[in-house]
């Protein structure tokens, strides 16, 4: 359809008004030219864009359809529209008008790029990796398809590729911020602290700001113990979006181990600002629980459950706030209801499996113990449950699981090429670790009480004693393998491939009165123990101050008390599964101990 020199000088003008940001201009002269031209699709189609850039979400998709009525044959006009649904998280059908555009014009870069990132966000990141490959076919030198496939391979775990591509991004468009921060946030999830600030400072020198940037520069402030700053950029997120669980989890979690009295302050200011946002006041729940506030913790999911009594997943957090009370009736009443609404929520049927064997029923647990063994026959959370409810009921099974003759291994540690000793590298260590242990109180979310624990995957340190204390781990590891053998009966020795890979490693402190609860790794397969250095009080075998035990549940349990008890000493390594319960008992006195734990997961021979 041909357009008068008039009409697309009129349209031009409104663009160019709408590009510079005067929206309210760009409305007016929009509406005029449809005094005019009231059929004009274009006009209709941009103010459309206009309704909808000014927060009229409804009447913007009404124009824009019409628009698409008046010329169905512009892509644009669908990706545009698609664009809007997008955003409104209409995620499926802003996928079917980007292909409609795509039908229209195969080569539309901009809707072939965002119904890739459309297909990510609905979790098919084969469909989405497809498209963006077909983006760079078409043309390698594009850094938002080159940034577009990072993101995708991320959320497919590949991380390496995901920062190959970022990479190559930026080689093309070294002003790129979008891949700058993109590139950042990666590095921080992989651990690679310094690597992470300095791309995403990168980004803010090329004007990045908001949410997303605070979130992960706090992350990566965190990594290098830069927690001063790191409070900083956690507080701006969170005052950008004041509602976002994961930034006010890591705000509170930092305040609390920087010993501040008003940790979940930050929460509590949104649940007033925000009164029926029952995700924000869970949250509040939960770090209360965490910190030990369990009344508080109660009457706020009390509220919560007011306004939606029927969630199950509510009812499993109140349970876990009664079975840490020690309320146990009350708690399995509401864990066994929550149950029969949810029986596919993995973390509240570990809740009333525990309820369960503390109140001396395992015959009751054992069922939803087999349940969860069968969908994840790896779990070693499964695996500390079944083995418990076999001890319980006098079953063979719980001996060959928890076999502390076998599976627990110590080795005394010989120093590595470039020490002296063992002396003279833990010596070193302790100097190394003495930097990194900056807060005051534990983690919120582990087993630690009375201490503090390093925030860094260890294996990702460049400090050369922790480089070389790593390594010395490595002999010990594969001696432990070759005791173990392989038995594809056992849970254990089934995944040995005769070899593993430390796939985290921290470090802990316990101060006067310091401990760690029982508790397993769920993520590990072979966990560890090495001693760096303990207090003169563990040679008190009556005592048996700081040493390490195995066998004793989490919580009380009638008939499960800890059955192994080792000594700890420097340069002591000591290997069990992670699937074990283990804990230790307290140290006393003004004396730390200091350790290193890390887990490692099976690899395949080479």
């Amino acid at each position: 359809m041909a357009v008068s020199p008039e009409v697309s000088a009129g349209l031009v003008s409104i663009t160019a008004l709408l590009d510079n940001g005067q929206i309210t201009q760009a409305e007016a002269a929009c509406l005029n030219f449809l005094k005019q031209s009231p059929t004009n699709a274009a006009a209709t189609h941009l103010l459309g864009v206009i309704r909808a850039l000014s927060g009229d979400t409804n009447q913007g998709e009404q124009l824009m359809c019409r628009s698409i009525e008046l010329e169905p044959l512009q892509s644009k006009f669908y990706v545009n529209f698609a664009n809007l649904l997008r955003r409104s998280g209409r995620l499926l059908e802003a996928e079917l008008q980007y292909r409609k555009a795509l039908e229209l014009e195969p080569e539309e870069r901009s809707a072939r790029h965002s119904l890739a990132l459309t297909l990510e966000n609905l979790g098919r990141h084969g469909e989405a990796e497809t498209q963006c490959r077909a983006l760079l076919k078409g043309n390698e030198n594009d850094p938002e398809a080159w940034a577009a496939l990072g993101y995708i391979l991320t959320g497919q775990n590949r991380l390496f590729e995901a920062e190959a591509a970022y990479r190559k991004a930026l080689m093309i468009d070294a002003t790129y911020g979008l891949a700058h921060h993109n590139l950042g946030s990666l590095l921080a999830r992989m651990e690679r602290a310094e690597e992470s600030l300095a791309s995403l400072d990168q980004a803010r020198a090329l004007g990045g700001a908001g949410f997303e940037l605070s979130f992960s520069r706090g992350k990566a402030l965190v990594l290098l113990y830069r927690l001063e700053e790191a409070e900083e950029a956690f507080a701006h997120a969170v005052a950008l979006q004041p509602r976002h669980v994961d930034a006010q989890l890591n705000l509170a979690r930092l305040r609390y181990m920087r010993a501040d009295p008003d940790f979940a302050r930050s929460i509590s200011g949104a649940i007033r600002s925000h009164p029926n946002d029952l995700e924000i006041r869970s949250l509040l729940a939960t770090v209360l629980l965490r910190a030990g506030k369990f009344e508080s913790a109660e009457a706020q999911l009390r509220e919560v459950l007011k306004a939606d009594g029927a969630a199950p997943r509510y009812r499993f957090q109140l349970a876990q706030v009664l079975r840490e009370a020690g309320r146990l009736k009350e708690a399995e009443t509401e864990a066994l209801e929550a149950a029969v609404a949810n029986p596919n929520d993995s973390v509240g049927i570990e809740y009333l499996i525990s309820i369960l064997l503390s109140r001396g029923a395992p015959e009751d647990a054992l069922p939803f113990v087999r349940a969860q063994r069968t969908r994840e026959p790896l779990s070693q959370t499964w695996i500390a449950y079944e083995a418990t409810a076999a001890r319980l009921l006098g079953r063979p099974l719980y001996r060959e699981l928890f076999d502390y003759e076998r599976l627990i291994r110590c080795y005394r540690l010989e120093a590595p090429s470039g020490w002296s000793s063992m002396v003279e590298l833990n010596a070193a260590l302790l100097e190394a670790l003495r930097v990194r242990h900056q807060f005051t109180l534990h983690p919120l979310d582990q087993s630690l009480r009375h201490g503090s624990q390093t925030t860094r995957n260890l294996t990702m340190d460049a400090d050369p004693a922790i480089r070389s204390i790593l390594q010395a781990f490595a002999e010990p590891i594969n001696a432990y393998l070759r005791e173990l053998g392989r038995d594809a009966g056992h849970p254990l020795s089934a995944r040995n491939r005769g070899a593993a890979a430390i796939a985290g490693g921290w470090s802990v402190q316990l101060h006067r009165g310091g401990f760690h609860l029982n508790h397993f790794h769920p993520q590990g397969w072979i966990s560890s123990a090495y001693y760096v250095s303990v207090p003169e009080e563990v040679r008190n075998e009556a005592l048996k101050s700081g040493w390490l035990k195995f066998g004793e549940p989490r919580f009380p349990t009638p008939g499960a008390l800890a059955e192994r008890y080792v000594e700890p000493s420097p340069g002591l390594l000591v290997l069990f599964p992670s699937y074990m319960w283990h804990g230790t008992n307290a140290i006393h006195g003004p004396q730390m101990r200091t350790t290193i734990a890390f887990d490692a997961v099976p690899i395949q021979v080479p």
